[in-house]
């Protein structure tokens, strides 16, 4: 079961580019068996709409305080008493003013008044308004008075802008959420470990236009990222080419090819890592000599033939060199799965293997559900289909409880 089940979760959405966003940490939401309440601002209207976040949250969609129908029975302190916890996300520089000034002007705010439960903000807004010596003292001042925050990260504006105040991804809130109601089981216990994961596709070249590639998103491996920084570790992220948004707090390695990943891995595992975990989906076979100039077509024939050559196996090689004192590997399979991923797992001298069947249509490759079954020499487990984002936590867990089983 998941540990959000059943859970009280009121978001509060505040007006601000980045309130489309929590669409998605709504869905990570209800996926790990959360109940979920919206409760949008005048301003997050002009954003997201009330039909959507009700349709995916599949409870109705409040934003007035004095609504007649729910106030007949008191329905603003009804709220703030049903929650187990408040998710502000995004918090905007405006509301984080009136929340510090204890005002209490529209719904939103009135629920965090009035409310016992803890509540959790994450920041948004421009680089130059986060930096504003307002804002730094009220967000000092919700801290002191035991408001949770996440964020913001550092990045890219809407506005163009580069520099920190854009809204914490949703895994990354999804994760810290977790944290809360996991309490000690998800405390810090991983700070002062470097974490090295693989994730996404390798893409080698066939020619200045085309390459060899295969459909891995990424996700598992962002996910994993995620997680593993959630509970403080130190991680370095060598991802191949993929349409995720990198975790805060990762160290990002971007590249295409299995030759570079390898050498970006033993590159960052300079000094042995605690854990490399090789969720990657690394292309077996490369061109023996890519074409520096567009191969044509010929006229004569409907075939071509391609002369390929086998990749480094980044996760054998790293196995030989000791980068890490755990190493981890994913075998996805379509047939098979349990005896290869054994095989796998011995063969190439890992301490887990994680196999997941790619040929189902639900899970696996661009899915965000995921099934697998975690092998090591002793034990098999096989953990139920769950979110990528929510089946990282368990994963992290079982490999932090492997090692310190370990003799």
């Amino acid at each position: 079961m998941s540990s959000l089940a059943q859970k009280r979760i009121l978001l509060g959405i505040t007006g601000g580019i980045a309130a489309y966003k929590s669409i998605e940490l709504i869905r990570l939401l209800t996926k790990a068996d959360a109940e979920v309440q919206v409760v949008l601002t005048e301003g997050a209207k002009a954003f997201v709409t009330e039909m959507t976040l009700q349709a995916i949250s599949g409870n109705p969609v409040r934003s007035t305080l004095l609504d007649p129908n729910a106030e007949a029975g008191m329905g603003h302190i009804e709220l703030a008493k049903w929650a187990d916890l408040i998710v502000i996300a995004p918090a905007s520089a405006d509301f984080m003013a009136r929340y510090a000034q204890g005002m209490a002007n529209d719904l939103l705010s009135t629920l965090c008044l009035a409310t016992e439960s803890p509540v959790l903000i994450a920041p948004a807004m421009n680089q130059a308004m986060w930096r504003h010596p307002a804002t730094q003292a009220n967000a000092k001042l919700l801290a002191e008075r035991g408001v949770l925050n996440i964020g913001p990260a550092d990045g890219a504006q809407a506005c163009g802008d580069i520099g920190p105040g854009r809204m914490s991804e949703p895994n990354d809130i999804f994760n810290a959420v977790i944290a809360h109601f996991q309490g000690s089981l998800i405390e810090q216990d991983l700070t002062g470990q470097h974490w090295v994961i693989t994730a996404g596709p390798t893409m080698e070249s066939i020619d200045p236009v085309r390459y060899i590639s295969n459909h891995s998103s990424g996700k598992m491996g962002y996910a994993l990222a995620s997680a593993a920084i959630a509970r403080g570790a130190r991680v370095t992220l060598v991802s191949g080419p993929v349409q995720l948004t990198p975790p805060t707090g990762a160290n990002i390695i971007a590249v295409k090819s299995a030759d570079e990943m390898l050498a970006a891995c033993e590159q960052s595992m300079s000094t042995q890592a605690d854990v490399f975990i090789g969720a990657a989906a690394v292309a077996d076979f490369k061109m023996k000599a890519a074409s520096d100039q567009k191969m044509k077509k010929q006229s004569d024939t409907d075939e071509m033939t391609l002369t390929l050559v086998k990749n480094p196996d980044i996760i054998a090689t790293l196995v030989l060199q000791k980068r890490a004192k755990t190493i981890v590997g994913f075998a996805a399979e379509t047939q098979n799965v349990i005896e290869y991923a054994k095989s796998k797992l011995e063969r190439k001298g890992l301490d887990i293997i994680i196999a997941n069947d790619v040929s189902r249509a639900d899970i696996g490759f661009n899915q965000d559900e995921n099934q697998v079954t975690v092998i090591t020499k002793d034990k098999i487990w096989s953990p139920d289909k769950a979110a990528k984002s929510n089946l990282a936590n368990q994963l992290v867990e079982f490999i932090q409880q492997h090692i310190k089983s370990a003799p």
